[in-house]
């Protein structure tokens, strides 16, 4: 059980780690080559970004949540047909969303609150950023299908091919052909498109269990998937939540300063994000296939072993920061006052992903189980009910280490908050017995 738990956790905390390299070479090269000013106007355009991470996810995460499921059901007409749905939709919603976002590039960064100083510069990093949306949405959407079609390692390579491409054309466009926050953004796009053309013949050839077909679109389908799917995009939502409210705090109280040593310690952060969602997204596949097997034991043993997992990685990240994180900064920037800002924030940030970790992995089982509504709740409880507060009042109490130290408390506050109102046994028999 272990074994087949570490090929899934594996494969996919690495890919999501690779995956967050994109984020991290932009900062880096935006940081060298166009300085703090490049550094925080791409900060403003994060919550934007994201957003249409957690779109592609609640698509990758539901429909194939509901793909292992049938499968573990032995339905695989279904698991096809959920698959070509999502693909579809995907598609569909990628459109919609680039026009928009190219179209209101300016408005939106002002609205997500965008200085003087960095409206044009967030404007074009979003608006060309937005130019690749079917890319950048379809790349996670295949890559979460192909996991579930027995293929993790494969949607490994193909994220590592696309951060090697987005590596090389970062410095092209940065360093030689000067294009600045523009270039980042082209070089991301253009970097999910290798991802594409490496993931895509596995749904062409004859290994695959999930085709590719012409189909009508069929709402109770798609409501289904984004209803399992939901919370994932809400996970997401919540963390561009809580990076407004940051830069909103943080801007408040230190100005420009304060937000480009948010952006970095974000740069550095979103690594161990995305590796403790890795680790959930890796036990998915087989939760919903036990899910619908039926085999309760089977599928609280992965979650256990999920809740380890995502202990571990995160206490490693946590000494990692305290021995190397001056080091780590020092990539993005040579400004030694905003080293030792961002420093500072970065030790004690870094302590609330041992809980965030645990909050990511039980989020994912319930939408695995098909029991989103206990996701939901986890969201709100990290993002809308207590950040807000405890963020104001630490800010108030404690000044800027309180700003800081407000995620840990908002963490744990969550923690403890779900494991009152939900009970993972509990919850299990009820999905079970459906």
């Amino acid at each position: 059980m272990l074994k087949k738990f570490l090929k899934y956790s594996i494969p996919s905390s690495v890919s999501m780690f690779i995956s967050s390299l994109y984020t991290v070479i932009d900062g880096i090269f935006v940081g060298r080559g166009v300085g703090s000013l490049g550094l925080a106007a791409i900060a403003i355009v994060i919550p934007a970004t994201i957003f249409l991470l957690g779109l592609a996810t609640m698509f990758a995460v539901g429909g194939g949540a509901l793909v292992s499921k049938n499968f573990g059901s032995g339905n695989k007409e279904n698991a096809v047909e959920v698959f070509r749905q999502a693909f579809k939709s995907i598609i569909m919603f990628s459109i919609g969303i680039s026009f928009i976002f190219v179209i209101f590039a300016e408005p939106i960064v002002t609205l997500l609150g965008a200085t003087e100083n960095l409206r044009s510069m967030s404007a074009e990093f979003l608006r060309y950023y937005s130019l690749f949306c079917i890319p950048n949405l379809l790349g996670i959407v295949l890559n979460g299908f192909a996991r579930n079609d027995g293929r993790p390692r494969l949607a490994m390579v193909s994220t590592i091919v696309g951060t090697l491409v987005n590596v090389l054309l970062d410095y092209i466009f940065i360093f030689i052909l000067h294009m600045g926050v523009k270039g980042a953004a082209i070089a991301t796009g253009l970097g999910q498109v290798a991802t594409i053309v490496i993931i895509l013949p596995h749904f062409l050839s004859i290994r695959t269990q999930l085709t590719f077909g012409n189909v009508k679109l069929k709402m109770n389908v798609i409501k289904e998937i984004m209803s399992i799917g939901f919370p994932s995009f809400f996970a997401e939502i919540a963390f561009s939540i809580i990076i407004f409210f940051y830069n909103l705090e943080l801007g408040i109280n230190m100005g420009e300063s304060g937000i480009a040593a948010y952006s970095i310690i974000n740069y550095i952060t979103t690594n161990i994000y995305l590796m403790l969602l890795g680790v959930g997204l890796g036990a998915q596949p087989l939760i919903s296939y036990y899910f619908g097997a039926k085999e309760m034991k089977r599928m609280l043993k992965i979650y256990k072993f999920s809740l380890i997992t995502s202990t571990v990685v995160s206490l490693v990240f946590v000494l990692a920061c305290f021995m190397f994180g001056s080091k780590f900064i020092g990539l993005f920037t040579g400004d030694a006052q905003l080293i030792n800002i961002t420093y500072n924030g970065l030790n004690i940030t870094s302590l609330a992903y041992i809980i965030i970790g645990l909050n990511l992995s039980t989020s994912m089982y319930y939408q695995s189980i098909e029991m989103p509504k206990f996701s939901n709740l986890i969201c709100s409880f990290r993002s809308f009910i207590f950040l807000p507060i405890v963020l104001f009042l630490f800010a108030h109490f404690y000044g800027i280490n309180g700003i800081w130290a407000g995620m840990i408390f908002s963490e744990i506050l969550s923690f403890i908050a779900i494991n009152i109102f939900a009970n993972i046994k509990t919850n299990t028999k009820k999905a079970i017995s459906v």
